[in-house]
């Protein structure tokens, strides 16, 4: 009797090498954007281009209603991008994860949910030690943008911020020049026959940079001061053409600033910027030259340089108009919302692909680099040396 043949090959009836299939969990992701403090801070975090990114992505993204109107950017754009809107703001706090510009307030913090996660800017010298207590007690995750770091190890946040501040400056100071707003009625634009506008940018970073591209295309005279050769030799590659350069000398410094109309402080410093234009050498700058210190976000680097407004940016001092409003970006918030955009959108798509924070904490370096509170334990030597609080090595968590 003929035995039935087997579907099987003999092959396949051998005993088999088991095959799993191993895929990286991906998470859904729920962002909650609360509305800034509109005194303080206009920007936003993510666009609506972003969140149609996000969305789309099989992510939920929840605003309160008019987070983005500072920027120019409407609930209905928002809405058409795939985003949910509500005027409930402890709805919105109450998102597993919550993206802010501004470091959320104490009353901010009281209406997060346990175990949430926060990205915002740290901005650890406006802070104070209840703030890291309270984010303790809620065991609140928590992410400074300004230290998260990329493959490069530079900080593409502070970079993206401090281009737009650089350009920035030139702009406020070619306005202020204006006679329409009490200024000498100098022009950028390198008119035949009329000698150009005398610029003195003080710090070759990213701030000094950007201010000297923008003060040599509006057809100005730049001296670039700065007391690091390797910085000073970058910028001239950077700019493609040779400019005055000059250590912090000051002697040279004074001389420059005589003959100037427009000077930009860009200077940074570990704790604070570095005072280096003393109330000496602002006394003998040509009356109605135009100040404008950038660096007033770490103190300011001119004495006599005192914080304003962007409602009252100016003050006069010595005949010479100081312009020392913290935190330039957000006097443009269309164009630095879209720029910190930019850096947000793939970290948060990056979040989702591997299934959450944790994850990618794990492997990504440069975003552990901006973590300074985990599941409520302080993780930052920074913030726990300036406000004398215990922390722990993130590498010892989190492995």
């Amino acid at each position: 009797m003929n035995q039935p043949s087997s579907p099987f090959s003999k092959y396949q009836l051998l005993p088999q090498e088991e095959m799993l299939e191993v895929l990286k969990q991906k998470g859904e992701l729920f962002i909650g954007i609360p509305k800034e403090n509109p005194n303080k801070e206009r920007r936003i975090c993510l666009t609506p281009d972003a969140v149609n990114a996000i969305t789309s992505n099989g992510h939920r993204v929840l605003i309160e209603k008019g987070a983005g109107e500072g920027a120019n950017f409407s609930n209905k754009d928002y809405t058409e991008a795939g985003a949910e809107i509500s005027t409930d703001t402890k709805k919105v706090f109450s998102c597993p994860l919550i993206l802010k510009v501004e470091p959320p307030s104490i009353a901010e913090i009281a209406m997060l949910n346990p175990q949430a996660i926060v990205i915002s800017a740290l901005q650890i010298k406006t802070q104070c030690k209840e703030y890291f207590e309270e984010l303790a007690k809620k065991r609140i995750t928590a992410i400074a943008f300004e230290y998260i770091r990329d493959v490069d190890g530079k900080f593409p946040a502070v970079r993206s911020l401090s281009e737009i501040a650089g350009i920035s400056s030139v702009l406020i100071a070619a306005e202020l020049m204006a006679t329409t707003n009490k200024g000498n009625g100098l022009m950028f634009g390198n008119i035949s026959g009329v000698p150009p506008v005398e610029v003195v940018i003080i710090g070759a970073g990213t701030v000094g940079e950007f201010a000297s591209r923008s003060a040599l295309g509006l057809g100005a005279n730049v001296k670039v001061f700065d007391n690091s050769i390797t910085k000073l030799r970058q910028i001239q590659t950077n700019l493609k053409q040779t400019v005055y350069t000059s250590t912090l000398q000051p002697k040279n410094l004074m001389k420059a600033l005589k003959r100037c109309d427009v000077a930009i402080g860009a200077i940074r410093g570990h704790d604070r910027s570095p005072v280096v234009v003393s109330s000496t050498m602002v006394e003998n700058m040509k009356k109605g030259a135009v100040i404008i210190d950038v660096s007033i976000d770490m103190g300011g680097c001119f004495e006599t340089s005192e914080v304003t407004s962007h409602s009252k940016p100016t003050i006069e001092k010595f005949g010479v108009v100081h312009y020392a409003v913290p935190n330039i970006p957000s006097r443009y918030p269309k164009t630095a919302s879209i720029s910190i955009s930019n850096i947000f959108t793939p970290y948060l798509l990056k979040l989702g692909e591997e299934g959450g924070l944790e994850n990618s904490l794990r492997f990504d370096k440069g975003l552990r680099n901006g973590l300074y509170m985990y599941h409520g334990i302080l993780t930052s030597k920074a913030v726990g040396d300036w406000y004398d609080l215990k922390y722990n090595d993130i590498n010892f968590l989190i492995f």
